[in-house]
């Protein structure tokens, strides 16, 4: 609990930390119907608000679509996910222990989820500002590939250097996907020329198309086909 107290500025015992952490699974298994859900449903405005002020504030130029656009890539299941492993989020969850076993602890929506919840934490326990430092935290390091590409899309980034290099246009294949209707997840690859170059997941198919091509922004192993040629 201190890591995350630690992570959140919040005192360990701040009234929704805990509960930030608690998977339904835990819940039920100990017939309480205290769990993180609705913190994740408010934790999901708050950051959909602070990452807006923020691209916002950051990109004074860039149009509403270009902005709508960075968001998506800035808060999707994986990006989140993704910062909840690397700071060590998730040996802090409370699952279930069927949960547990079946290897929901690195499932990236139950980490998503839990890292929203903590944003709810924050914001209730320590106010806006609070979250707002929180949320800054969890968006900066794609935030700054974001600058590195003037605010473009990754989409858009990876086309242009692709046909720059002379190797034409990415090709992006949806490989695997699931979920249930109101958490569908899918998967996605894109091929340069022969050249695998990246692959991400999503909420939406868009979402995972961001995430694979800022992957292959991010390697640039594919760059080898156009100097071979």
């Amino acid at each position: 609990m201190s890591r995350v107290a630690e992570l959140t500025e919040l005192p360990t015992n701040a009234p929704h930390l805990e509960l930030a952490l608690t998977h339904p699974s835990f819940a039920h298994e100990r017939g309480d119907s205290q769990h993180n859900q609705r913190l994740e449903f408010l934790g999901d405005a708050v950051l959909e608000f602070c990452t807006s002020e923020l691209l916002y504030r950051r990109f004074p130029s860039a149009d509403e679509g270009t902005l709508t656009r960075l968001r998506a890539r800035l808060v999707n299941t994986e990006a989140l996910a993704k910062w909840a492993r690397d700071s060590g989020l998730a040996p802090e969850l409370r699952l279930g222990r069927g949960a547990d076993s079946s290897g929901l602890r690195e499932n990236s929506n139950v980490l998503a989820d839990a890292v929203e919840a903590l944003i709810a934490a924050a914001f209730l326990d320590a106010g806006l500002e609070s979250a707002r430092r929180l949320c800054e935290v969890i968006v900066e390091r794609d935030l700054a590939s974001a600058d590195a590409t003037g605010g473009r899309d990754p989409k858009s980034t990876l086309q242009e250097r692709s046909q720059a290099a002379g190797l034409g246009t990415p090709r992006y294949e949806v490989v695997d996907g699931g979920g249930p209707d109101h958490a569908r997840w899918f998967e996605v690859s894109v091929w340069i020329q022969a050249a695998l170059a990246g692959r991400g997941r999503g909420r939406s198919k868009q979402a995972a198309e961001f995430a694979a091509a800022e992957e292959a922004l991010l390697s640039e192993t594919w760059r080898g086909q156009g100097e071979e040629s």
